[in-house]
């Protein structure tokens, strides 16, 4: 397993980490299988989606947003971060990937996102690689 740390300086953000786990896939040495990014953490969480243009990543932020909107009436959770954690549930905490010859396997306009939903703070990624 190759594990690496994101430090996010907003709130909510997305950090594009789709170097990282190209590194963590070469160095593992598979040529085929398949590779998991997994965040630890209960307010952050890991997608696929476009990298090409910035203003995607805020329409993105912008929607969880306004679906999960901090201040909502009702939340009992002390921490004050009850959006957090709907976001991250939402996003989900991994994203499994294909490896093929050697490469990570993505569109030409994908990259790997940690997303941050309580920041800013330092946090751990995971990527776990299967294969030969």
């Amino acid at each position: 397993m190759h594990t690496f740390s994101v430090t996010t300086r907003e709130r909510n953000e997305m950090v594009e980490i789709t170097d990282q786990v190209r590194g963590a896939v070469r160095a593992s040495g598979a040529r085929e299988g398949i590779c998991v990014v997994y965040c630890p953490h209960t307010t952050g969480a890991i997608t696929v989606n476009e990298n090409a243009d910035p203003d995607v990543v805020h329409d993105l932020m912008l929607w969880y947003g306004r679906v999960v909107p901090k201040q909502q009436h009702g939340f009992q959770h002390g921490e004050g971060n009850s959006d957090s954690h709907i976001k991250s549930t939402l996003v989900g905490p991994s994203a499994t990937l294909l490896i093929s010859d050697g490469q990570l396997v993505l569109g030409r306009w994908q990259g790997v996102f940690f997303c941050e939903f309580d920041g800013p703070r330092s946090r751990t990624v995971h990527v776990q690689v299967v294969g030969g």
